[in-house]
Formats: structure tokens, sequence, C-alpha cells
């Protein structure tokens, strides 16, 4: 595995586009996520570069019918009516087969999470974007990655790639989840130091993160989970020699 140190995550600009798909399958990726395998000829041309991409995934109301905006050069254009509610995912592509997985963490109250328990074969659902990507070379030597369950299908597409290196590097993953039975939806991932906080317990997660010690080069730390939580994070990790460029902080969601 060839190291170079100084390279940065780069910044990639995609065309916007939104697509109408069709649900081609529906399966449970372990006990707390849907998948939902959507495809048709609107995919065509569909790219995804970066492991934590994000595609707005739009969900109408019941018995109603979202015809997706237009892109033009002066803007999105959007159509009559009102806008649905819309939320960010993941987006796994699979070029091979021609196939987009969503994974939806299921939980009481959510409006995505509502729509995946229902789906069923022959749905449709529109898609927008990604409208770019942070594209993060995969072979830092050492390299940690922070979530909760919002942030578990991007850390599976990341750690789904890593393990088809030769030689892997240090990966650490610590993940916060409400219910340990949650851990199977990472269970295939063998090779990796994968930590698990039971209980949405911020300060839990702070002390285990305190028993690592970020390597001195050649690093990449990825903190994603609730708006307050990546905070206190990135306070952490904002200290000492730490190199803010190889640090990627994003909420992905926020407590109400």
């Amino acid at each position: 595995m060839i190291i170079h140190s100084q390279r940065y995550p780069q910044r990639v600009r995609n065309e916007l586009r939104f697509r109408e798909l069709t649900v081609l399958r529906v399966e449970r990726a372990g006990s707390g996520f849907q998948r939902i395998v959507l495809g048709g000829e609107q995919l065509e041309g569909f790219t995804s570069r970066g492991f934590d991409d994000h595609t707005k995934v739009f969900f109408p109301q019941p018995g109603s019918h979202f015809v997706p905006p237009t892109v033009t050069d002066e803007g999105i254009v959007w159509g009559d009516g009102p806008r649905p509610a819309s939320r960010d995912y993941t987006p796994i592509y699979d070029a091979s087969r021609h196939e987009l997985v969503v994974d939806f963490y299921i939980h009481d109250g959510g409006v995505a999470s509502h729509w995946a328990v229902n789906a069923q074969v022959g749905d449709t659902l529109t898609i927008g974007g990604p409208r770019g990507s942070l594209v993060v070379p995969e072979d830092y030597a050492w390299q940690l990655y922070v979530c909760d369950e919002s942030g578990m299908p991007a850390l599976r597409r990341r750690l789904e790639a890593l393990s088809l290196f030769a030689v892997r590097p240090k990966v650490t993953a610590v993940v916060m989840v409400a219910d340990a039975a949650y851990e199977d939806y990472l269970a295939h991932l063998s090779g990796f130091d994968i930590q698990w906080v039971i209980g949405h317990n911020p300060q839990a997660l702070h002390d285990k993160l305190a028993l690592l010690t970020v390597a001195d080069e050649d690093y990449f730390i990825w903190l994603t989970g609730e708006g307050e939580v990546v905070k206190s994070l990135m306070e952490r990790y904002a200290t000492g020699n730490i190199d803010q460029q190889r640090v990627r902080a994003q909420a992905y969601w926020h407590k109400k």
C-alpha cells in the first residue's frame, strides 16, 4: 500500500438531476434497517464518488403523485402543488447491477421510516443528487469513524470498500446505538476494530474516544450524528496538531 501523507479529501461537483425510480426489492438489512433497492431507466448516469454522499429523497403524501422538478440554467423549477417532505440519505450504488440501495433506519415517528416499512415492489420514489461528493482517499494509514444509527449506512459503504484492500489500513469505528441488536448491520465486516456504545450517551462516547490516540501523520477522522454531539466531537479533535483538512464533521440530524 502506497501512502501519500499530504493528500487531502477533494470535493467534486456532479450534474444535479432528479430521478423517479422504481422499487425493485424490499429487504431487511439487519434489526434496525429496511433496505430499499431502486432501479429504472432514469438511474442512467448516476454517480456517487463519496462514501458519505447525500441523496435527497422525497416522500409524497399517500395517494398523491410527485412530479420531479426540472433543472435549467436558471436553477431548479418546481411544479405546481406543495413539495413533499424530503430527507437526506446515503446512496449505495451498484454499477454492475444498475441498482441503487438506500438503507433506512427504522424508528418511531419518522416520515422516511414510515415510508420504508410500507414500501412495496413497484412503488416509485424520487431522488435528487448527490449534488457533489467529497472524495476521501481510502489508504490513509490510520482512520477513525464515529457515528450513530444515522451514519451507519455511510460507514458500511466505506468499510465494504476498505475490505477489498489486500493490506488494510488501521481502522477504528466507534458507533453509538440505542440497541445492541443493531450491531448486526455491520456483522459481515471483519478485520476492523468496531467499538460499540450502547445507549445514546455522549459522555460514554467521549470516554471511549479518550482511550484512542490519533496517529501523528497520515490519518483521517470522520464525525457524524446528532448536531450537538457532532459539535462536541469537533471540539475534541480541534486541538493539538490535528490537521483540520483531514477531519470530516457533519451533523446528520438535530434534536427537536
